[in-house]
């Protein structure tokens, strides 16, 4: 029988008015793949971050037991000088700075006075190749991409001489090749000897990397799953365990939608890179969505979805070098860098960075979801707070958002609950035009049939709905037409109805990416 490497016993976490985690106990292996799964709000994060110190001993209850030793963690420096070492779902790399600085900041070679640079960038190369990353470290992290960025924190991690590590979804801003390398690398790590711990959202990748599978609900452990007994542990499984019930059908069915004329059109659409004025992230697009229809965008990362969405969106990306946009028919020209402007011609944009662009974090959900349409609760440019919190009650009935009141901080809420306050905060600001992109990022798949429905109510209402997606099932599931980019073209077009994964990948590859 292999060690127990790690064991969290009784663990009780209590924050004002909510018991995150209730008596959970989990066990690690040592030198195996652990998934730690469960919906948004499950306690899968606050788990960990009890693990790693930055919920310090004291602030919980029970016993974390570490390679045979009790350990009371104070800080994250605590439980990384016993080899723990967490990697968070959000990136924390200063993009000014070099790869080299990044992996060494707080962690200086030498001594805060007199760092030893040689040294240091020395080290941080030998790490960067084992996470095969052929960039110097001298190289300043906001010259790589996304991709490149995970496999730093990965490489920062490692010459922290980490014997645990935890990855709080690690793919979810990768594409799908990008994905298939991280967790490619994680079975090599695991050949030698590494122990691991990841939280996703992906299930496919549960599968396909996971040795146990422990399930959260409601801040309790249901059960620990093992991938190599002699249950066959099926995606719709692990499901069952993470909401409670089985889910026979993943998206839900539009039933009695007429799919109407054409709202928006967009032709011969061409976008300069902002900085790179050379290049055209957008090139000779042409896309329309007809009202009460629901049209997918797919597209590997770097294929300019974002970067179409947002130019639409009051050309709030890039530089505009071509191209007309109609509405029900009629040319409109929307100015630059003026979101307020594409607002007033009902077009609204769900980003695909919530927490960054897309929700005012220390704010409450009341005011996040009034932002763009103050006019609806406002008399003479003064906020009537009693609309306002009537307003924000509304859409948390009808969204179905999990919070005591509506007066609570976005950012204590789980990440499906954000998400559904964005969503609030842009059909408050009543658009007939939604652009979503990824409105799914990064929450659990209980939460992902809800957004689902959510988009179905607003398409039988007759709203015209872009979704702009890196899963392929998910396009293929919710859309009625889908349009294929690649390198800032339409590759392709087809009904969601006679699309595959393969030939809409065939069509991508078809075109060289």
């Amino acid at each position: 029988m292999a060690k127990i490497l790690l064991e969290m016993k009784n663990i009780t976490k209590t924050f004002p008015g909510v018991r995150a985690l209730d008596n959970v106990n989990f066990k690690v292996e040592e030198g195996e793949i652990h998934a730690l799964v469960g919906e948004n709000g499950a306690g899968k994060s606050t788990l960990m971050n009890v693990l790693s110190g930055i919920y310090p001993y004291g602030t919980y209850e029970g016993d974390i037991i570490y390679d045979g030793e009790v350990c009371k963690f104070h800080t994250i420096k605590d439980s990384e000088k016993k080899g723990i070492v967490i990697i968070h779902q959000e990136l924390a790399l200063i993009p000014e700075m070099t790869i080299g600085e990044n992996m060494y900041l707080g962690n200086e070679v030498g001594s805060k006075r007199n760092i030893d640079w040689d040294k240091t960038y020395a080290e941080a190369d030998k790490y960067l190749k084992m996470v095969n990353l052929t960039e110097s470290s001298r190289t300043k992290v906001k010259e790589i991409g996304t991709g490149k960025q995970q496999l730093v924190e990965i490489a920062k991690a490692l010459s922290k001489h980490a014997k645990l590590l935890i990855l709080d979804e690690p793919t979810s801003s990768l594409n799908e090749e990008d994905s298939q390398a991280l967790l490619d690398m994680m079975l090599e790590f695991k050949k030698q000897g590494m122990t691991m711990i990841i939280i996703t959202h992906k299930l496919n990748e549960v599968a396909y990397v996971a040795d146990k599978i422990t399930v959260l609900r409601d801040g309790a452990t249901i059960e620990t799953l093992d991938a190599h007994g002699p249950e066959k542990i099926s995606e719709e499984r692990i499901i069952k365990g993470m909401v409670g019930r089985e889910m026979t059908n993943r998206f839900p069915k539009r039933e009695g939608v007429k799919i109407g004329d054409i709202q928006l059109e967009v032709d011969h659409w061409t976008v300069q890179h902002p900085k790179y004025t050379e290049r055209k992230v957008v090139d000779d697009v042409s896309i329309y969505v007809r009202k009460g229809e629901v049209v997918g965008i797919y597209g590997l990362m770097g294929a300019g979805r974002t970067e179409l969405s947002m130019s639409i969106f009051g050309q709030s990306y890039g530089n505009l070098l071509n191209g007309t946009l109609k509405i029900d028919g009629k040319e409109i020209h929307l100015k630059k860098n003026d979101p307020a402007d594409a607002i007033r011609h009902k077009i609204a944009y769900v980003t695909e960075d919530r927490k960054g662009n897309g929700l005012v974090l220390s704010q409450s959900i009341r005011v996040n979801t009034t932002l763009a349409n103050l006019g609806g609760v406002s008399k003479h440019t003064v906020i009537d707070k009693d609309a306002e919190y009537a307003a924000a009650e509304d859409y948390r009935k009808k969204l179905k958002t999990k919070t005591p009141t509506v007066d609570q901080l976005v950012g204590n809420l789980s990440g499906g609950n954000q998400q559904k306050v964005l969503l609030a905060k842009w059909m408050f600001a009543e658009p007939d035009i939604l652009i979503l992109d990824e409105p799914t990022r990064g929450i659990d798949v209980g939460a992902k049939y809800e957004i689902y429905c959510i988009i179905n109510d607003l398409a039988a209402a007759g709203k015209s709905v872009i979704m702009v997606s890196s899963e392929l099932p998910e396009v293929i599931g919710m859309s009625d037409r889908i349009y294929i980019m690649n390198a800032g073209h339409i590759a392709g077009e087809m009904k969601a109805s006679e699309a595959t994964q393969e030939n809409i990948m065939g069509l991508i590859i078809g075109r060289g990416q």
